[in-house]
C-alpha cells in the first residue's frame, strides 16, 4: 500500500511540473495556421477593410467610380499627388516641374521607380500612359486628357506636355494621370485582370461579390508598407460591417453605417473618423429628358425637398442639408440665385414650369441603403406637390453604366473633388456627358465661363470667375442638391497612421498596427 501512494504522488507531481511547463508555453506563444510557433507580442501585418460597394473594374482608366478609385490607389500611382491636409497637388512619381513657357510644362521623374513587373519606369511609361488614358478611354477621361497637344520625352528621366492654351488646371489633372508600363500596353494586358502598376500593393484575387486581395509591394518607392496583407471585404449592409467591426471580424469600416455612429464612437478599442468633407451628394436628373428640361420644374424639385430631414434620415445627421449646385468647402462657390425649402414657392415654380403634376411619375436609382433612406424622404417631399416618384434598386456596376449612358430619369449620387475646376468639369461641362456629367448638363454659358477659369493663372481673376459659374448653376438648378456628407470611418483602435483628407483619401502605406 504504502509503494502505490508513493508511486501515485510521483506521478501526481510529473503531472504538475508538466502542466506547469505547458501554462508557461501559452503565456507567450501559440500555433499559426501551418503549426508553427508564433510570438503573441508581434503587431500583426494583415488587415481586413469593409466596403460597402464592389469595385466595378480595377483599371485605372476605364471608369469614374469612388469604389475603382480606392483599389487603384493601392495599385496605381500618380504623377502628382493631393496633399491629405491642404488638397493641393504635389508631386509623387515627378519631383517637380519647370514652367518653359506658358504652355510647356517640363517634368522631372523621380528615379529608380519600380513596377510591379519588375521594371523600372521611365519617362517613355508616362508618354505612353497618357496616350493611352487619352486616345483609349476619352469618353471617361477627357475631363483630365484634353488640355494637352503633346508629350515629348527628353531622357529616361525628363518629358515635358505641352497644353493646347495656358492651363491652370495642369498640377491638378496629373492627380489623375496613372502610370503603367508601355511594354503591357502594347502588348493588350488586361488591366482590369491584371492590375500592374508601380503603387504600394499588388493584386492577388478578386472573387466577385466578396472580397479582393493584395500584398505588399516590397520595392515600393516609399518604402516597404507595414501591412503586409490586405483584403477587402464586400459587405452592402451597414449593420453587419458594424457587427463585424465589433466583433473583430474586421478592422476598418469605409462607409460607415451612420445609424450606428454614435454607438461606434462610445466603443471602446473603436476609433471614429468623422470631419467635415468635400463629398457632395444630389439626385440627378436627366435634362435631355421631359419633364427635366424644363428648368422651372426642377426648381420646383429643389424647394419641396426638405434637405435637413433627408440628412436627418439617411445620414442620422452626418452632414449639412444643401440647395446650391457647387461645393461650399471650395474656393468659387457662390451663394447667389440660391433655393430654399418652401413648398409655395416650389408650387410657383411648378406652375411656371405648365407641367400637371398629376402627370408626372418617374423612376429614382438608388445604389445603397443610405440613398433609399435619402429617396424615401424625396419621395414624400414630392407627393405634396402631386410628384410620384417611384425608388428602383440597382447594384453600383448597373447604375454606373445606365447613368453614364443617360438611359435614366432620376438618380442619387454623389461626386468628390479637391478643387471646385474640377468638380465644375465633371459634373456640368458638356465634354463630359457620358462620362461623369451624369445630368447630361449641355449649357454654352457654363462651358464658356469654366473654359475662361482653366486660362486664368491668377488665382483671385480665376475664383472670381468661377464664383460667376456658381451662381449661374444655381440659375439652371441641373440638379437637386441633397447634402454635403462628413468623411466618416470607423477602425480598430490599434491601427496606427490613419490619416482621411476631407476628399476621402488615405494612404495606406502609412498605416501600421501598434506593438
Amino acid at each position: 500500500m504504502k509503494k502505490m501512494t508513493k508511486l501515485l504522488a510521483m506521478v501526481l507531481a510529473v503531472m504538475f511540473v508538466m502542466a506547469a511547463f505547458a501554462g508557461c508555453g501559452n503565456d507567450s506563444d501559440e500555433k499559426d495556421t501551418d503549426g508553427n510557433e508564433q510570438d503573441n507580442n508581434e503587431a500583426r501585418t494583415d488587415v481586413i477593410i469593409a466596403t460597402a460597394n464592389e469595385p466595378p473594374t480595377l483599371h485605372p482608366y476605364d471608369h469614374n467610380a469612388t469604389a475603382a478609385n480606392y483599389m487603384n490607389a493601392l495599385t496605381y500611382d500618380t504623377l502628382y499627388r493631393t496633399n491629405l491636409d491642404t488638397l493641393e497637388p504635389e508631386p509623387s512619381l515627378v519631383t517637380g516641374y519647370e514652367l518653359v513657357s506658358d504652355t510647356e510644362w517640363k517634368f522631372t521623374l523621380r528615379e529608380g521607380v519600380k513596377f510591379h513587373n519588375g521594371e523600372t519606369m521611365t519617362a517613355e511609361d508616362v508618354k505612353a500612359s497618357m496616350e493611352y488614358a487619352k486616345n483609349d478611354y476619352s469618353a471617361l477621361t477627357n475631363i483630365y486628357t484634353s488640355w494637352w497637344s503633346n508629350i515629348e520625352v527628353v531622357d529616361a528621366q525628363t518629358f515635358i506636355i505641352t497644353t493646347n492654351d495656358v492651363y491652370a488646371k495642369t498640377l491638378n489633372d496629373l492627380t489623375r494621370i496613372k502610370v503603367v508600363p508601355k511594354s503591357l500596353i502594347d502588348s493588350g494586358n488586361d488591366f482590369n485582370q491584371n492590375p500592374v502598376g508601380s503603387g504600394p500593393y499588388k493584386f492577388v484575387n478578386w472573387t466577385l461579390g466578396d472580397s479582393l486581395s493584395f500584398e505588399a509591394f516590397e520595392e515600393y518607392w516609399g518604402g516597404a508598407p507595414a501591412i503586409k496583407e490586405m483584403t477587402w471585404r464586400i459587405i452592402p449592409e451597414g449593420s453587419s460591417r458594424t457587427i463585424a467591426l465589433e466583433a473583430g471580424e474586421i478592422d476598418f469600416i469605409v462607409e460607415v453605417e451612420t445609424n450606428d455612429l454614435s454607438r461606434l464612437e462610445t466603443t471602446e478599442g473603436i476609433s471614429v473618423v468623422n470631419q467635415t468633407g468635400t463629398n457632395f451628394t444630389f439626385m440627378m436628373i436627366n435634362n435631355e429628358v421631359a419633364p427635366f428640361d424644363n428648368q422651372d420644374f426642377r426648381h420646383a424639385l429643389n424647394c419641396a425637398v426638405d434637405k435637413d430631414s433627408v440628412v436627418e434620415v439617411a445620414l442620422n445627421g452626418a452632414g449639412t442639408g444643401i440647395f446650391w449646385q457647387t461645393p461650399s468647402v471650395l474656393s468659387g462657390y457662390s451663394e447667389e440665385n440660391l433655393d430654399s425649402y418652401d413648398l409655395e414657392l416650389a408650387k410657383q415654380h411648378l406652375e411656371a414650369s405648365g407641367i400637371d403634376p398629376s402627370t408626372v411619375t418617374f423612376s429614382c436609382i438608388c445604389s445603397d441603403d443610405t440613398k433609399r433612406r435619402a429617396g424615401e424622404v424625396i419621395q414624400a417631399s414630392l407627393q405634396e406637390l402631386g410628384i410620384t416618384m417611384e425608388l428602383e434598386s440597382m447594384d453600383l456596376a448597373t447604375y454606373l453604366s445606365v447613368t453614364a449612358e443617360g438611359d435614366y430619369e432620376a438618380a442619387i449620387g454623389g461626386y468628390t473633388s479637391s478643387d471646385m475646376m474640377s468638380f465644375i468639369e465633371g459634373v456640368f461641362h458638356s465634354k463630359s456627358i457620358n462620362g461623369s456629367n451624369l445630368t447630361r448638363t449641355n449649357d454654352p454659358e457654363i462651358d464658356s465661363l469654366y473654359d475662361l477659369a482653366t486660362t486664368q493663372l491668377d488665382a483671385a481673376e480665376r475664383t472670381a470667375t468661377l464664383e460667376q459659374c456658381s451662381s449661374a448653376l444655381n440659375v439652371r438648378c441641373p440638379q437637386v442638391p441633397l447634402y454635403q456628407t462628413n468623411v466618416v470611418r470607423a477602425y480598430n483602435s490599434d491601427l496606427q497612421g490613419v490619416k482621411v483628407s476631407a476628399s476621402g483619401t488615405m494612404r495606406w502605406q502609412d498605416v501600421s498596427w501598434a506593438e
